[in-house]
């Protein structure tokens, strides 16, 4: 990729870096208009204003956001889904084509010996799929908090088949068991490295997208709140789920109980929310329960 290319991508991931990841935007929009459709099209990144955001968002704002600036710049990323062991479509992120490298060919990346089992042809359907699929391309995943674009690697026997990046506070390895899907792994400060995501890498259509999103307003994550938010600059993480604070860096983590009667002002100072959002959101699920 270009270096010019290439800024535009890192300076729109450094704009999404200073997002939250939080679910209590989607929880008041939900409990607003009572259906996903009606929430989804209330979400802050359908507008593409990142200036004027309610509050933060999860990873389907953050990833059709991106997708939306990434298109008004000329480039052409991928929507794909992450699937979590039986768990299906619970993550989505990007996949971008480098526009300054054209397709490697299926009859440079795939040997003669292995032609007669997985080629059928040029101009056949799995010509051009292998085609696509093969090309340089750059693994775009803000709802995980990964704010840099990550070169995928080529799957055995056409390249290593996994690539390591050593992000802080948690280091990233790509692995690419095959052209078609590749596994997302992480872990920090001596933890081993834990699969969290499969992604199908062909990527799914906008409208199949924003079905899987509507669907996630309804999957167990929204009956309790959940805020992500990392401090590039110090290298630290700060998690929240269920009442319990993890704040990791690269030595370690650590976790704390935040009480009720201090959760609106500490959320409020760490996640950078107002508190009038947590408030309300925390109040809703009270009603619920």
């Amino acid at each position: 990729m270009t270096p010019e290319n290439m800024k535009k991508v890192v300076d729109l991931c450094n704009q999404v870096s200073n997002i939250t990841y939080e679910n209590l935007t989607k929880i008041i929009r939900l409990e607003q208009t009572g259906s996903a459709t009606g929430a989804r099209k209330l979400d802050d990144s359908d507008q593409n204003d990142i200036d004027s955001w309610m509050g933060g968002g999860t990873c389907f704002s953050m990833t059709w956001h991106m997708y939306q600036a990434l298109t008004d710049m000329g480039f052409k990323p991928r929507l794909v889904m992450g699937h979590k062991r039986k768990e299906r479509n619970i993550h989505c992120a990007l996949i971008l084509p480098d526009p300054d490298c054209g397709a490697v060919t299926p009859q440079a990346v795939i040997p003669d010996s292995m032609s007669p089992r997985i080629y059928s042809g040029a101009g056949s359907p799995l010509s051009s799929l292998v085609s696509r699929l093969s090309s340089n391309s750059y693994l775009l995943d803000p709802g995980y908090l990964i704010f840099d674009p990550l070169l995928m690697p080529f799957p055995q026997p056409f390249g290593a088949g996994e690539a390591f990046f050593p992000l802080s506070p948690n280091c990233v390895r790509l692995v690419r068991p095959t052209l078609e899907s590749m596994e997302l792994w992480t872990g920090g400060a001596g933890a081993p490295m834990k699969l969290r995501f499969e992604y199908p890498v062909e990527g799914v259509s906008v409208d199949e997208f924003k079905h899987h999103w509507n669907e996630s307003f309804y999957r167990e994550m929204m009956t309790y709140p959940v805020l992500n938010r990392l401090d590039r600059e110090k290298g630290v993480q700060y998690y929240y789920q269920k009442g319990n604070l993890v704040v990791r860096n690269a030595t370690g983590s650590k976790m704390t109980k935040i009480e009720p009667a201090d959760r609106v002002q500490t959320l409020s100072d760490i996640f950078k929310l107002s508190p009038d959002i947590i408030e309300k959101a925390l109040n809703i699920l009270e009603r619920k329960h």
